[in-house]
């Protein structure tokens, strides 16, 4: 049995990914979890990539567009976000977001 099954969150260096969105990144070999914390009003530009991107709110709120149709997210809503379209986001209030990425995002991955 791999003995890595247990870590602590605490080891996980912090990465600013944008502007504003502190990241604690997890990376298993299919999939990338992302768990950021955002201040309010801090936004993430307009983009697209190629991966499946699900995104979950744990704490406040989070405008969130996807192509072109823009949601308040909170705890009681998740976004599926298909490969290459088009998303950005706000941050309404203060933040705790969680993205799960498939596959890996190789341009999250830190030395």
């Amino acid at each position: 049995m791999d003995t890595n099954v247990f870590q602590e969150f605490s080891d996980i260096a912090i990465t600013e990914i944008s502007p504003g969105f502190m990241s604690k990144i997890i990376h298993t070999p299919d999939n990338t979890v992302n768990f950021i914390e955002v201040k309010a009003g801090n936004a993430i530009r307009r983009h697209q990539h190629i991966h499946h991107q699900c995104s979950f709110v744990i704490e406040g709120q989070f405008e969130l567009t996807v192509d072109g149709v823009t949601r308040i997210v909170d705890v009681n809503t998740f976004a599926l976000i298909p490969s290459n379209v088009f998303h950005s986001g706000r941050a309404i209030t203060d933040c705790k977001l969680i993205d799960v990425f498939s596959p890996v995002r190789q341009d999250f991955i830190y030395s």
